[in-house]
């Protein structure tokens, strides 16, 4: 397993895009018997009216764009469960993590 404390990270849903702020946050990626499988954990988010939003939705899918503490741009489609008594979140990648396998990542 692979991780990396995030700087920035912003999801987009429809045409809304949100940058989240929060305390920490960290992408985990574990790869096993040949798939890759990749989620965030977000920690100490101040968006509480964000994270009820999707407490209450049956629409959790999202767009996700991350940057790690020493500038790596990654991003993928994921899932956004939320966690409001503990301001936090869990977002569970679905698919590829787009710039994982590229030294710097994704372009600006």
């Amino acid at each position: 397993m692979e991780t990396y404390d995030l700087a920035d990270l912003v999801i987009t849903q429809g045409s809304e895009t949100r940058s989240l702020a929060f305390s920490r946050a960290k992408l985990m990626i574990v790869s096993e018997y040949g798939t890759r499988l990749w989620f965030i954990d977000v920690e100490g988010m101040t968006d509480e009216k964000l994270l009820k939003q999707f407490a209450e939705s049956d629409e959790i899918g999202v767009d996700v764009k991350a940057t790690t503490i020493g500038g790596r741009r990654m991003g993928g489609r994921a899932f956004f469960h939320p966690n409001p008594q503990h301001l936090a979140a869990a977002i569970r990648g679905d698919g590829q993590l787009e710039g994982y396998g590229q030294p710097n990542g994704l372009a600006p």
